[in-house]
Formats: C-alpha cells, sequence, structure tokens
C-alpha cells in the first residue's frame, strides 16, 4: 500500500492494518519529516485516544489528515504507533 498526497508519497507498506476502513501504516515505513503534530484529539471507545498531524510539503499544509495511537487501549494494541491517513491522502 502506498499513501500520496499530490505527488509525494507519506507512506508504503507491506504491512498495513486495515481498521475501519482505513489502512494503519507501521511507523517504520512512514515518512515523519512530512508530518507535525497538532494540539487536536480525538477519543475513540475502543481504540483510545488518537493523536493528529498536519501533513507539510513544499510549504504546502493540510492541516489534521493524518491519526495514531501511541498508546491505544488493550484492544488495539497492535496499531500502536501506526498512522492512518484522511480523505486528502491517496492509499492505494
Amino acid at each position: 500500500m502506498k499513501a500520496a498526497w499530490k505527488d509525494t508519497v507519506l507512506a508504503e507498506s507491506k504491512n498495513t492494518v486495515v481498521v475501519e476502513g482505513n489502512h494503519y501504516f507501521p511507523p517504520e515505513d512512514v515518512k515523519q519529516e512530512y508530518l507535525v503534530e497538532s494540539d487536536y484529539r480525538t477519543r475513540c471507545p475502543w481504540k483510545g485516544l488518537a493523536h493528529f498531524y498536519h501533513i507539510k510539503v513544499d510549504g504546502e499544509k493540510v492541516e489534521n489528515s493524518a491519526w495514531s495511537y501511541p498508546d491505544p487501549k488493550e484492544k488495539a494494541r497492535y496499531i500502536t504507533g501506526y498512522f492512518a491517513f484522511g480523505k486528502d491522502v491517496k492509499v492505494e
């Protein structure tokens, strides 16, 4: 799987995990230099607290378009630190 915004590849992996229709990429397969942590958070009843990230490439920014669960609840431990991307990012 590959995640790209415009012509920039943000992540590429053969080891994504699909949760609720989103591909979660292992942290080692994500180009984190394009991610800037946001203050925005959401809480999922079974996954826990999601930390969001802005995507920043060549001076352009897409707000809160990636997220991760750094310390998920027990049932979601298998996605600890993995990243998923919002609708602005093409995942295929």
